[in-house]
């Protein structure tokens, strides 16, 4: 596991630094963490707890860390021997995952010696704030549509930890599977995920790669249509081997669309 105590804004041990010498590091604080509405955000999905929750189980300075803000020479050893023993000990109060929340009313609450509650602020915003926007975003999606919704937004995170948290976010706001494997198997969600423009292209034509995809799901075939052509071949192509398929006793799953501007279809 990453020690991710160092995940901060530095203003934060600045103002712990202040805390310490004014006297007021034991000082009892209560932080909120909540969104403000506007009109198109009338509500938001609670979602990335448990990481937030690990996070500050697992908040222990290393001599790495130590050494680290030594050398910005901003702090002396007194606060830095602070540091090498902190520990929270506070109470933090939270809506379950997948609560609907509204503006201004807390997701979670911090309740510690400002010295300790000052601190996880930044982690917690960075943690809560990302999958609860995914959450949001899917359950709206969701919503909005009987079909199920897939979540295939790996490619398009903003890195890797995006990439696995929204996963694990859009199935908590609503979505029935992640395209993104490493997320399946960490959070034991459903994966789902069918063939590519490459696999079209890897064929002479493109009707071959449609039916060899056929032979080997064919209680599971799912045809990307709009490598060349979607209305003048994909569409015709995948209707001829959704045909022999159903021939064969198998009945098909659809048809995908992915790139290009979907209205002039």
């Amino acid at each position: 596991m990453r020690n991710l105590t160092l995940l901060t804004d530095f203003y934060e041990l600045t103002m712990m630094y202040g805390y310490m010498k004014c006297g007021q590091k034991d000082k009892e604080a209560v932080f909120d963490l909540f969104f403000r509405g506007r009109e198109e955000l009338s509500y938001a999905v609670a979602a990335g707890l448990e990481q937030a929750i690990e996070y500050i189980k697992n908040i222990e300075f290393s001599e790495e860390d130590i050494a680290y803000l030594r050398g910005l020479n901003c702090f002396d050893e007194e606060f830095l021997g602070e540091l090498r023993k902190f520990k929270f000990t506070g109470d933090i109060y939270a809506v379950r995952e997948g609560t609907i929340i509204f503006p201004y009313e807390p997701i979670l609450i911090v309740k510690a010696p400002i010295f300790q509650a000052q601190f996880v602020e930044t982690a917690l915003l960075t943690l809560i704030n990302h999958q609860t926007l995914i959450a949001t975003k899917a359950s709206k999606i969701a919503n909005n549509t009987k079909a199920a919704v897939l979540e295939f937004g790996l490619r398009r995170a903003q890195g890797p930890d995006a990439g696995i948290y929204g996963a694990r976010a859009a199935i908590i706001g609503g979505c029935a599977a992640t395209s993104n494997v490493i997320a399946g198997k960490m959070f034991d969600i459903k994966v789902s995920g069918t063939h590519a423009h490459s696999w079209v292209m890897s064929f002479e034509d493109e009707i071959t790669a449609f039916r060899k995809y056929a032979e080997l799901y064919p209680d599971n075939c799912l045809l990307l249509v709009d490598t060349y052509n979607t209305l003048k071949s994909g569409v015709p192509n995948a209707i001829k081997v959704f045909d022999e398929l159903r021939a064969k006793g198998h009945e098909p799953v659809g048809i995908r669309i992915d790139s290009g501007d979907l209205a002039y279809l």
